[in-house]
């Protein structure tokens, strides 16, 4: 049975790699969930978790090295706004396992049926 592989070069591995280990952490699911409803500032991002600052900025540094959060230009606030085109990367990847495990529930459904049938 050939299965569907898709080659990628280093740098797609390390681009996901990034973005699954940013996804990794719950502390920063929660930073991305509240950036869904609009930029924020780092305070404001930080606000909901007792961790110091300098700890917020490093869950955002992973996050920006992940380009899942960009900083805004006011200097003074250093808003942070989502970005969704890492998440499509990340979709796409896990895209083709959700194809390959629906082909084989398919199969052995299939199986099952004619199993049903011959009885």
């Amino acid at each position: 049975m050939a299965m569907n592989t898709v080659r990628r070069n280093t740098r797609d591995e390390d681009a996901l790699s990034a973005i699954f280990g940013a996804l990794a952490d719950p502390t920063r699911r929660a930073m991305l969930e509240r950036l869904r409803a609009g930029p924020r500032s780092v305070s404001e991002l930080g606000a909901p978790f007792r961790m110091s600052q300098p700890t917020i900025s490093k869950h955002l540094q992973v996050l920006e090295k992940a380009g899942l959060v960009v900083r805004g230009k006011d200097a003074q606030l250093r808003p942070r706004t989502i970005e969704t085109a890492p998440l499509k990367i990340a979709d796409a990847y896990i895209e083709q396992f959700r194809v390959l495990w629906e082909e084989r529930l398919d199969r052995l459904e299939h199986y099952l049926r004619k199993l049903q049938s011959d009885q």
